[in-house]
């Protein structure tokens, strides 16, 4: 049997580059840039980007909105999609600050004038400090679900990488399986990768910002994508 071809750099553009990454747009969002019902007090918009070297933050703001990073390829003249098999991974550094809801997660197009299963939504993670070792791991597309006890440290730079499997959907930390999912996004799943901050509003057990907190934020970094064309009997760039 033939060996397993190592997967290329098919993606690794950095944050500043406005041909890849998109600011403060996407069709998750409302076109007003809010996200209320999603317990957000998020603002996005093109004024809120993150930093050249990957700090996402968020500000307060008035009215009790905060103005939050964030950064998808959607609307990027790139336009770049992940696809089954692709391995996705970054360096993270988060922080235990009571309100930060870092994340990065998926988002697929539209396909046949419906959209795909759950969006195409995939969490590679979210993390909230009401839990800081924890991270937060979710297929939306045949779901799925685990909660990682332990499985970083706030203020630690962590790999974590992502293996966006058409049967399973695997999470790593620093080279460990925290969860392999058994479900997969199926061999037609195609999503735009989306890295932001948001603000709990304080539903589900996750606590808004103290009073006198105006700042949050974490650090993502070396964002990269691999991909392999073996196997798949089709030019894995221009899906059918």
């Amino acid at each position: 049997m033939p060996d397993r071809p190592t997967p290329a750099v098919v993606f690794d553009a950095p944050f500043g580059d406005r041909s890849a990454w998109a600011v403060g747009r996407t069709s998750a969002y409302p076109e007003d840039g809010r996200n209320p019902g999603d317990n957000k007090l998020d603002r996005i918009g093109p004024d809120f980007a993150p930093t050249a070297d990957g700090v996402f933050a968020a500000h307060r703001a008035r009215g009790g909105e905060w103005h939050t990073a964030l950064v998808s390829t959607e609307y990027a003249p790139g336009g770049f999609e992940l696809l089954a098999g692709d391995e996705l991974s970054a360096t993270c550094v988060v922080h235990d600050v009571q309100g930060a809801w870092p994340a990065l997660w998926t988002w697929g197009r539209d396909t046949g004038g419906r959209p795909q299963p759950g969006h195409g939504e995939i969490d590679a993670f979210e993390y909230h400090p009401t839990h800081p070792g924890m991270l937060e791991l979710t297929n939306h597309v045949r779901p799925a679900a685990h909660y990682a006890e332990g499985a970083v440290t706030a203020g630690r730079p962590f790999v974590l990488r992502v293996v966006f499997g058409a049967a399973s959907v695997e999470w790593y930390a620093d080279g460990r399986l925290l969860h392999a999912d058994h479900r997969g996004v199926g061999p037609h799943w195609r999503a735009w990768p989306v890295v932001c901050i948001s603000v709990a509003a304080g539903r589900y057990g996750h606590l808004p910002p103290r009073p006198g907190t105006d700042e949050l934020h974490w650090q993502c970094s070396a964002l990269t994508v691999r991909r392999s064309v073996s196997g798949t009997g089709r030019d894995r760039d221009h899906p059918a």
